[in-house]
């Protein structure tokens, strides 16, 4: 066959185009696509679940897909009691909360004022009505409150629905995706949409794994050192966590503000040196262990899809960012000319200089045909 040649510049510029039309796109269809691709992600976590049901089991499609919805909500309703429970309790603490830190902001300026000479009258009265302000709007904190919730309610909607389609339409979307290719084609594309599937379920459930672990380990080292709401410090430190290099900065930032809120300013260098101790064990353990390898994006283009992310479809894009670079960097390792652009995504290879051994299986090699 003969393919049309383009000129270097003519190639460059329809990919620029290419990824300015997909990214405008991507930013159009926020509302559906966002939940679109966490249902998709959360199909390949229940897929050996719903496997199982209708193998095992012999339960009917429908039956297994509903079955998967149902322990998959009964999860989401959990974790949305868990943190309500935990926030109402929080809010009751907020006129201790508010105090205490006045009282501290007011320490600290008359020290300034002491040590600088310089009148903070009129920055301590800012300092106050501002506190009471943010945290005495009750009209701002409902109508956040209830925006958060709208477009919450929504999302969920669409993921659940997305979620039962996907279920329950997967060798409808699998047939598709092999019969768009030609014949000589289609064998090679069942093997890596199969290795793509098998790869993808086990990162997110590394991810999973990984959020769990992250979790307990943050809330053994806030419970040792005496941190109000570790429970729920812990756990949005896990789910933050999902965020490379970011996440566990929010989360430190967070952790060390109400350990400063409600306990010492020397508890809240404690709390910073257990979160880096946190981040230096699970980057250097639990991530290569759980998550793999295999998947694993370098820290350039993990900063640059988290700031991508958040620029197309805001908080969620940060969370769906890395398992989507994550799917990206499989199909290129898997697509020929592609290979170069999955090198890219990853980290780099260090050369093992193993020549010595060579040498000896070489030797064993000759003696055995020998």
């Amino acid at each position: 066959m003969n393919f049309l040649r383009l000129p270097f510049l003519v190639k460059l510029t329809l990919v620029v185009i290419s990824i300015i039309g997909i990214g405008y796109l991507l930013a159009l269809g926020q509302t559906i696509l966002a939940p679109f691709f966490f249902a998709f992600l959360m199909a390949m976590l229940f897929l050996p679940i719903a496997t199982f049901m209708e193998r095992t089991l012999r339960f009917p499609r429908s039956v297994s897909t509903m079955t998967s919805v149902f322990i998959m909500l009964m999860i989401l309703a959990g974790i949305i009691y868990f943190f309500t429970n935990q926030l109402s309790d929080f809010s009751k603490d907020l006129p201790h909360l508010r105090e205490q830190l006045t009282t501290v902001f007011n320490n600290a300026q008359h020290w300034v004022s002491k040590t600088f000479n310089v009148k903070v009258d009129e920055q301590v009265d800012y300092i106050n009505q501002a506190l009471n302000k943010l945290l005495s709007s009750s009209g701002a904190i409902l109508g956040f409150t209830f925006g958060i919730f709208s477009t919450g309610f929504g999302f969920i909607i669409f993921f659940t629905l997305f979620f039962i389609f996907i279920l329950n339409y997967r060798r409808l979307l699998n047939n598709f995706i092999v019969t768009v290719f030609k014949e000589r084609h289609k064998s090679s594309v069942q093997a890596a949409v199969n290795e793509i599937r098998v790869m993808t379920k086990k990162y997110i459930f590394g991810l999973c794994l990984q959020v769990i672990i992250v979790s307990i380990l943050t809330s053994i080292v806030l419970t040792v050192l005496g941190v109000k709401y570790a429970i729920l410090l812990a756990v949005l430190t896990g789910l933050l966590n999902v965020i490379p290099y970011l996440g566990i900065f929010i989360s430190l930032v967070i952790s060390c503000f109400i350990a400063f809120a409600t306990g010492s300013p020397s508890t809240c260098i404690y709390v910073a040196i257990g979160y880096i101790g946190i981040h230096a064990v699970d980057g250097n353990i639990v991530l290569p262990f759980v998550v793999g390898s295999r998947v694993k994006i370098n820290a350039l283009f993990s900063f640059i899809g988290i700031l991508l992310g958040e620029h197309l479809w805001g908080i969620a894009g940060m969370f769906l960012c890395i398992p989507a670079i994550a799917i990206i960097k499989i199909i290129c390792e898997k697509v020929e000319d592609l290979k170069p652009w999955g090198k890219l995504l990853g980290e780099e290879e260090r050369p093992n200089k193993k020549k010595k051994s060579y040498k000896i299986s070489k030797n064993i090699t000759l003696k055995e045909m020998d």
